[in-house]
């Protein structure tokens, strides 16, 4: 029953209090059975034998059934039946974001666990998995830049490119001004109503031909706002070396040009921020992902059925088949 009524809703469910009259009609009926049903008083049934009620004397009751059955559904097609179908109909005004990740060899200090790179690749696919409706890019840069993946819906193929990201596949260096500038060719000409670049380092400025200052200039000509981020805690950190002797780690100084990075941001009408560890850095980009949220329109349009009328068809043809077999197959029973 329970599938039956699924996803059916009632327009008039007041008539419903007219159930009421069922158990009325039921004590009427018995009440009036009580009184056809003469007694007479005999001293002994050993005359009488073993007879007992027909089929036909027990199938009369069908009758009233039919009837009660009848009411019921008349009842329920008062209340009008109706089945809904819902149509959904989603607009979005997506964001174009590119992710610009420094991949020079000092990324690979292990302030971070598994190390700089390893956590600023995880949580950047962390943050990608949470922005299903956005074209997402990825530029990668040390002493040089290339686009490794231009902005896509298609966020499984960007993932598996955030896998294949190494040090030492470029020359090595931070060259940010270059990383900026391919991040901004990448979204000078998007219509998308909001352009993004997440711009992480770990460094200072030391390569490529373009200066960050002049890259910065150029996002903000195009309405692209940058949001920086400085990857290194405070002070030192582990760094891995090859030797003879197998892995060793000496600690090296931590050098963020983080007033260059704040420079970056605030010209472009961005925020900077410094991530000193992992849990920091994943906070970053819930904090990026809150500021810059996808509008999503939803709009409902219901349209209903009424379903009423079988149920007056089929108490009709009860009350029908009641009067029917009353003036035939029980017309002469009391």
């Amino acid at each position: 029953m329970s599938g039956i009524m699924e996803g059916i809703q009632f327009a008039n469910p007041e008539f419903f209090y007219l159930l009421i009259i069922i158990p009325l009609m039921i004590a009427w009926y018995i009440l009036r059975l009580e009184k056809k049903s003469p007694s007479i008083k005999v001293s002994t049934f050993a005359g009488f034998g073993q007879s007992g009620m027909t089929a036909r004397q027990a199938l009369r009751h069908s009758l009233f059934v039919f009837r009660i059955i009848a009411v019921c559904l008349l009842i329920t097609a008062l209340a009008r039946p109706q089945s809904s179908s819902e149509k959904k109909s989603v607009t979005t005004e997506g964001i174009d974001i590119v992710i610009a990740l420094d991949v020079s060899t000092s990324m690979l200090a292990e302030d971070f666990k598994p190390n700089r790179l390893g956590a600023a690749k995880l949580t950047a696919m962390d943050f990608v998995d949470n922005r299903p409706d956005d074209r997402i890019g990825l530029v990668v840069f040390a002493g040089e830049s290339y686009t490794q993946c231009p902005v896509t819906i298609d966020h499984d193929i960007l993932k598996n490119l955030f896998t294949t990201i190494e040090p030492g596949v470029i020359t090595d260096g931070t060259a940010i001004g270059m990383g900026l500038s391919t991040a901004v060719s990448r979204l000078k000409d998007s219509k998308a109503k909001s352009k993004v670049i997440i711009l992480l380092s770990d460094g200072e400025n030391n390569a490529g031909f373009i200066a960050p200052e002049t890259a910065s200039d150029i996002a903000q000509t195009f309405g692209i706002r940058v949001y920086t981020i400085g990857v290194g805690t405070k002070g030192k950190a582990p760094y891995p070396f090859d030797t003879p002797f197998g892995k060793q780690y000496r600690n090296i100084d931590v050098k963020i040009d983080e007033a260059l990075l704040k420079s970056i941001a605030t010209n472009t009408n961005g925020q900077y921020f410094r991530a000193t560890n992992n849990k920091t850095l994943e906070g970053i980009y819930k904090k990026i992902d809150e500021l810059e949220k996808t509008k999503i329109d939803v709009a409902y349009f219901s349209r209903y059925t009424e379903r009423f009328l079988p149920l007056a068809i089929i108490a009709a043809l009860l009350l029908i088949l009641e009067i029917i077999f009353r003036n035939t197959l029980f017309r002469s029973l009391p």
